[in-house]
């Protein structure tokens, strides 16, 4: 499981610290837990998998998927199952169009910061 808490830290591109902190750990205790040297609580196994949309059966046992499927992901795709294909074409180019509004949103939010 403790290679499992670093994978989970990389995959979300997050240094010890950063990490950490999301559990009210220090970074040096972090560093031992990811090493074997110190125990996980389930406590922490919690907030883990709740804060992160972490599979905790992947978490403790490795098997499935890191990341769990969102609500969202769910009923998108019980939606997308349902429309007939000239239908689900539409919402893919909707969604894409979707995907390039937001894109440019934030650029301009970044700009505005920056």
């Amino acid at each position: 499981m403790y290679n499992r808490i670093k994978e989970i830290r990389n995959s979300l591109k997050m240094n010890q610290t950063e990490f950490a902190q999301h559990l009210g750990l220090s970074q040096s205790t972090l560093a031992m837990i990811e090493v074997g040297k110190r125990k996980f609580s389930d406590k922490h196994i919690k907030i883990i998998c709740s804060t992160f949309n972490i599979n905790e059966n992947w978490l403790r046992t490795g098997e499935g998927e890191m990341f769990n499927s969102s609500l969202y992901e769910k009923e998108l795709i019980d939606v997308f199952d349902n429309l007939n294909p000239e239908t689900q074409q539409y919402l893919i180019v909707m969604a894409k169009e979707l995907l390039n509004t937001q894109k440019k949103l934030l650029n301009q939010k970044h700009e505005e910061v920056d």
